[in-house]
């Protein structure tokens, strides 16, 4: 519809909405797929996929349609967990008459002129949404596969009908052996939604925070779990990311002990399910005892400890001075900035409290905040200049 109110080709309005999202999750950190694969490639595979379905008597043929007959699959629900009347309400689908029983989902519809087809034995037409999927994991990963995952609103009817296909197509052997499901976002409490106005877009929280905080912020709650986004979840991962570079940045005076793997409890975390609030708590464990640590070999073991965690979650990866000092330093003047903190100095060095004091509150109207230390007096945005400088 999009590309027709443009006057376009489908491509463009999909290549466009492609390259955001590759952008936005460059910004977050993910590392790209080794594999992306496009629907629109495998329209051979997919109607190869469904006259096996036919052969094998688990799909018909009728009005120019083509359904998987639900009946014939007796697995069919175990994966929701939902009894037969469930599930017909839930699919959400028009219960047509040419349907042998109303459970049946489409594999192949017939296509108008106004709308993407491609030649079948059933005439011009386009795939079913779950056949998709079903037809590019055999093309690429195989007829049984490791790890599924996605939201938990695609549990029914998308899964179940890609085990139903699967698992029919390949004479009954297992699809997939484990399935990962992420709960849902809230903002404020509330489900997010478009027709509540509260969507949130990537691009509009990284004017707000550096994509590190926002992967933070998303990494925070179990992915099972829904995660509730509130006005301070960002600078409550800011704060958090703040912490852990900082007890990297008292770590600068030793080097990391080479090849040193994250600590046992860390791991442990993530293989729990990637219990990520847990591996957090072990991170900051970590930090805490390396800032009560005065042994250099100790304090060494500690830095790689953290560095290698910080790179299995994909965080801790810029050097500390430039996470503190780099997040919109370059629009203010450094410079000036280290002159008032030199001016404070040497009012505490001559007992002039007062002054030190006035300096100090002057750089925190300003958006800088001052954190003393026996290595002198370091300085860093604050949470609230840095968003009004994005």
């Amino acid at each position: 519809a999009a590309a027709a109110a443009a006057g376009v080709p489908i491509a463009t309005v999909t290549e466009r909405y492609t390259a955001v999202y590759h952008h936005d999750m460059e910004a977050l950190g993910v590392l790209p797929p080794s594999l992306e694969p496009r629907a629109t490639d495998h329209i051979a595979r997919m109607i190869a996929m469904i006259e096996r379905l036919i052969e094998r008597g688990h799909a018909y043929e009728a009005e120019r349609h083509v359904l998987f007959h639900v009946p014939s699959f007796a697995d069919y629900g175990r994966l929701s967990g939902r009894d037969r009347e469930d599930m017909i309400a839930g699919a959400r689908v028009e219960v047509a008459p040419f349907k042998r029983d109303p459970a049946d989902f489409v594999l192949w519809k017939p296509s108008g002129e106004d709308l993407p087809g491609w030649d079948s034995p059933w005439g011009r037409g386009r795939p079913g949404w779950h056949l998709e999927c079903s037809s590019m994991i055999e093309e690429h990963l195989g007829e049984t596969i490791d790890i599924h995952g996605g939201g938990q609103d695609l549990v029914f009817p998308h899964h179940e009908n890609e085990i139903a296909q699967g698992t029919c197509a390949h004479g009954g052997r297992l699809y997939c052996r484990y399935w990962v499901h992420n709960g849902f976002v809230n903002v404020e409490h509330e489900k997010m939604s478009k027709s509540l106005g509260n969507i949130l877009l990537v691009r509009d929280l990284l004017q707000q925070a550096p994509g590190e905080t926002v992967r933070m912020a998303l990494l925070s709650g179990h992915y099972r779990k829904p995660l509730d986004w509130t006005a301070q979840t960002l600078p409550r991962a800011q704060r958090s990311l703040d912490r852990l570079y900082g007890t990297l940045r008292d770590l600068g005076d030793v080097a990391a002990t080479p090849d040193a793997p994250p600590p046992p409890a860390f791991i442990a975390a993530l293989e729990d399910d990637l219990n990520t609030p847990q591996a957090f708590a072990e991170l900051h464990e970590l930090t805490r005892a390396a800032n009560a640590v005065t042994d250099p070999g100790e304090r060494a073991r500690h830095k790689a400890e953290l560095l290698a965690a910080g790179e299995v979650l994909g965080l801790l990866g810029q050097d500390p001075d430039a996470w503190f000092e780099g997040r919109g330093a370059e629009r203010i003047d450094a410079k000036e900035i280290e002159r008032l903190i030199a001016q404070r100095t040497t009012a505490r060095v001559s007992k002039d409290f007062a002054a030190a004091d006035r300096i100090r509150d002057e750089l925190l109207r300003r958006g800088i905040a001052l954190e003393d230390g026996a290595e002198g007096t370091r300085w860093r945005l604050t949470r609230d200049a840095e968003t009004q400088r994005r």
